[in-house]
C-alpha cells in the first residue's frame, strides 16, 4: 500500500516505537507511584515534557498531556463559556475541524453566541471581517485551526492573535496539522491555548497536548486524582506521553533539516503531474500558504466515492475529506465555505504525504491516479484528457 493520508494519521516512526516499548514492557510502574518503578516513569513523563515543549517554543510546566486535540478544544471552549458569562461570544472561522465546529454549536446551545469568519476562495480567512467581528469587552475567545486538515491552508495565527488580544479576547489555536509539518513558535505566535495531536506527528494514537499560556487562567474539564500538577486528571498515558516526546524530538530534527521545503517540492512534483494530465484539475488553495504535504484536487467529471474505491483496490490509501468525521463521504464544509460547487466537491480527493514517502511511490501513486480517473470516466463515456 501507498500510504497517502497522513492528515487522518501518521505512521508511528521506528523511532518512537522503540522509545515507548520499554514503558509498555518491563518499565510499567504508574508515574504516580512513590517507589522506584514511579519514580522513573515519573521522570520519562517530563522529559517528554521538555521535549514537546522545546517544539513549540513553550516552557515545560505549560505543557499538558491530554487524550488528544479533541479534548484539549472541549476543555478549553467549556472553560472559557463558564469563565466569562458576561462575555458571551466565541469567535471561529468558517473552516474550522469538527472537534471546534461541535464546540461552536455546544457553545450556542448553552446561551452563547457564534461568528463564523468567511474564507476567500483560496480558503484564506478574511482579517477584515475578522477584525470587524470582534466585540471588545464581549468576546471570551478566538479558536482558530492554525493548518487546515482538509486543504493545508494556514491561518495568519499572528495577526489573528494580535486583533483578538486589542479586543480583549484570548485565542486557542488548533495546531493539530501544524505541529511537526511547520515551524510552531508560541513565543513568536502569542497564542493563549494550543492544542496538538499525537498520532498527527509520528506517534500512537490516544495522546495529545494542551498548552496553556502562563498568562492564561485556566480551569481542568477532568478532575480527580491531580495529575497534570492538577489541570488534567487521569493516570497519565506513560507509553503514549514518551512516544509523544520522542516524536516531537524527530520533528525537531526533521524542521531543522528543511524538511518542509522537500516534502513541499514533492507535493508540488505530485500536483504538476495531476495538472498537466488532466486539464481542468483545481488544487483547492494552491495559491495560499499551505502546509508541505497536503493536496486537495478536485479531478474534472470523477466521482470521488468511486475514485476512494478503486484507489483502494489499487493500493492507494487517500481520502474525501475529514477521515476523524465518519467514514463516509459527507459534503465538505471547508469547500463549501470556499465557494465550492457540490459537483465540484463530490470530484474531490485529500492527499497527504508523510515523511516515509518516497519520490518514486509518491509519483508512481500520482500516474495510478491517472490510471483510475480514466477507468472511470470511460465507464461514464467521458473523456478527461
Amino acid at each position: 500500500m501507498t500510504y497517502l493520508d497522513a492528515n487522518a494519521t501518521t505512521p508511528v516512526l521506528p523511532a518512537v516505537l522503540e522509545a515507548m516499548l520499554p514503558w509498555l514492557t518491563q518499565r510499567y510502574a504508574n508515574a504516580s507511584a512513590g517507589h522506584a518503578g514511579g519514580r522513573q516513569a515519573r521522570r520519562a513523563v517530563e522529559a517528554a515534557r521538555s521535549q514537546v515543549a522545546e517544539l513549540i517554543g513553550a516552557r515545560s510546566d505549560e505543557v499538558i498531556f491530554t487524550s488528544g486535540a479533541t479534548e484539549g478544544i472541549a476543555s478549553v471552549l467549556l472553560f472559557a463559556q463558564a469563565e466569562w458569562p458576561d462575555r458571551p461570544l466565541l469567535v471561529i472561522s468558517a473552516v474550522e475541524h469538527a472537534a471546534v465546529l461541535e464546540g461552536a454549536a455546544r457553545w450556542e446551545q448553552r446561551g452563547g453566541r457564534v461568528k463564523r469568519i468567511p474564507v476567500d476562495a483560496q480558503g484564506r480567512l478574511n482579517l477584515d471581517a475578522f477584525k470587524h467581528a470582534l466585540e471588545p469587552g464581549r468576546t471570551a475567545l478566538v479558536s482558530m485551526i492554525w493548518g487546515n486538515n482538509e486543504t493545508g491552508v494556514v491561518s495568519p495565527m499572528a495577526e489573528v492573535a494580535e486583533a483578538a488580544h486589542a479586543a480583549g479576547a484570548l485565542v486557542h489555536a488548533d495546531a493539530v496539522q501544524m505541529a511537526g509539518k511547520l515551524p510552531v513558535d508560541v513565543r513568536q505566535v502569542p497564542v493563549d491555548y494550543l492544542s496538538l495531536s499525537g498520532h498527527k506527528m509520528y506517534a500512537p494514537k490516544g495522546c495529545g497536548v494542551l498548552w496553556v499560556s502562563h498568562q492564561a487562567p485556566f480551569r481542568p474539564l477532568l478532575v480527580g486524582g491531580g495529575q497534570e500538577s492538577g489541570r488534567r486528571s487521569g493516570t497519565e498515558n506513560v507509553p503514549g506521553i514518551v512516544a509523544l516526546g520522542r516524536a516531537a524530538l524527530e520533528s525537531q530534527a526533521w524542521l531543522q533539516q528543511d524538511g518542509p521545503m522537500q516534502m513541499a517540492a514533492l507535493r508540488d512534483a505530485f500536483e504538476d503531474q495531476l495538472l498537466t494530465q488532466l486539464p481542468g484539475s483545481v488544487i483547492h488553495g494552491r495559491e495560499a500558504l499551505r502546509l508541505p504535504n497536503t493536496t486537495s484536487v478536485s479531478l474534472p467529471g470523477v466521482d470521488a466515492a468511486g475514485m476512494l474505491i478503486l484507489l483502494d483496490q489499487r493500493g492507494i490509501a487517500c481520502s474525501g475529506g475529514s477521515a476523524c468525521h465518519t467514514a463516509a463521504l459527507h459534503p465538505s464544509p471547508v469547500l463549501e465555505a470556499m465557494g465550492c460547487s457540490a459537483g465540484e466537491a463530490a470530484c474531490t480527493l485529500r492527499f497527504s504525504l508523510s515523511r516515509l514517502n518516497s519520490r518514486e511511490e509518491v509519483l508512481a501513486a500520482a500516474d495510478t491516479v491517472l490510471q483510475a480517473a480514466r477507468h472511470l470516466a470511460e465507464q461514464k463515456n467521458l473523456s478527461v484528457i
